[in-house]
Protein backbone atom coordinates (compact mmCIF):
# COMPACT_ATOMS: atom_id res chain seq x y z
CA UNK A 1 0.00 0.00 0.00
CA UNK A 2 0.78 3.57 -0.66
CA UNK A 3 0.92 6.10 1.70
CA UNK A 4 1.37 10.15 1.85
CA UNK A 5 3.15 10.47 5.29
CA UNK A 6 6.38 12.83 6.48
CA UNK A 7 9.37 12.41 6.72
CA UNK A 8 11.47 13.88 9.10
CA UNK A 9 14.91 15.99 8.43
CA UNK A 10 16.60 18.76 10.67
CA UNK A 11 19.10 18.94 13.58
CA UNK A 12 17.94 17.57 17.09
CA UNK A 13 15.23 19.39 18.33
CA UNK A 14 14.90 21.71 14.83
CA UNK A 15 12.13 19.54 13.20
CA UNK A 16 11.82 20.18 9.04
CA UNK A 17 9.27 17.59 7.18
CA UNK A 18 9.05 16.54 4.01
CA UNK A 19 5.59 15.36 2.61
CA UNK A 20 6.38 12.27 0.73
CA UNK A 21 4.40 9.44 -1.10
CA UNK A 22 5.89 5.75 0.04
CA UNK A 23 5.57 2.05 0.48
CA UNK A 24 3.66 1.72 3.91
CA UNK A 25 6.34 -0.94 4.78
CA UNK A 26 9.58 1.31 5.11
CA UNK A 27 10.90 2.70 7.47
CA UNK A 28 10.03 6.50 8.26
CA UNK A 29 12.88 7.70 6.48
CA UNK A 30 13.89 5.35 4.01
CA UNK A 31 12.59 5.09 0.37
CA UNK A 32 10.29 7.00 -1.07
CA UNK A 33 8.71 7.31 -4.33
CA UNK A 34 7.94 11.18 -4.48
CA UNK A 35 8.50 14.31 -2.77
CA UNK A 36 5.45 16.13 -2.46
CA UNK A 37 6.68 19.57 -0.43
CA UNK A 38 8.00 20.60 2.73
CA UNK A 39 6.04 21.08 6.59
CA UNK A 40 7.77 23.83 8.81
CA UNK A 41 6.87 23.31 12.12
CA UNK A 42 8.81 25.84 13.55
CA UNK A 43 8.18 29.24 11.74
CA UNK A 44 4.99 31.48 13.26
CA UNK A 45 2.45 30.39 11.22
CA UNK A 46 3.70 26.84 10.85
CA UNK A 47 4.91 27.01 6.91
CA UNK A 48 3.43 24.55 4.94
CA UNK A 49 3.83 23.92 0.70
CA UNK A 50 2.63 21.37 -0.97
CA UNK A 51 1.73 20.49 -4.38
CA UNK A 52 -1.92 19.95 -4.24
CA UNK A 53 -1.90 18.60 -7.79
CA UNK A 54 0.74 16.07 -7.54
CA UNK A 55 -1.12 15.05 -3.95
CA UNK A 56 -4.41 14.71 -6.00
CA UNK A 57 -3.00 12.36 -8.44
CA UNK A 58 -1.75 10.22 -5.86
CA UNK A 59 -5.14 10.75 -3.76
CA UNK A 60 -6.59 9.70 -7.28
CA UNK A 61 -4.32 6.67 -7.80
CA UNK A 62 -5.52 5.24 -4.34
CA UNK A 63 -2.73 6.55 -1.49
CA UNK A 64 -3.69 6.87 1.90
CA UNK A 65 -3.11 9.40 4.15
CA UNK A 66 -1.64 9.26 7.80
CA UNK A 67 -3.58 11.59 10.23
CA UNK A 68 -1.33 14.21 9.96
CA UNK A 69 -1.07 14.71 6.45
CA UNK A 70 -4.46 14.56 5.89
CA UNK A 71 -5.06 17.61 8.62
CA UNK A 72 -1.90 19.10 6.17
CA UNK A 73 -3.70 18.73 3.14
CA UNK A 74 -6.44 20.47 4.29
CA UNK A 75 -4.95 23.13 5.69
CA UNK A 76 -3.29 23.68 2.88
CA UNK A 77 -6.72 23.45 0.80
CA UNK A 78 -7.02 20.26 -0.24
Amino acid sequence: MVKIRLRRLGAHKKPFYRVVVADSRTKRNGPFIEILGTYDPLKEPSEIKINLEKARHWLQRGAQTTDVTKKLLQRAGL
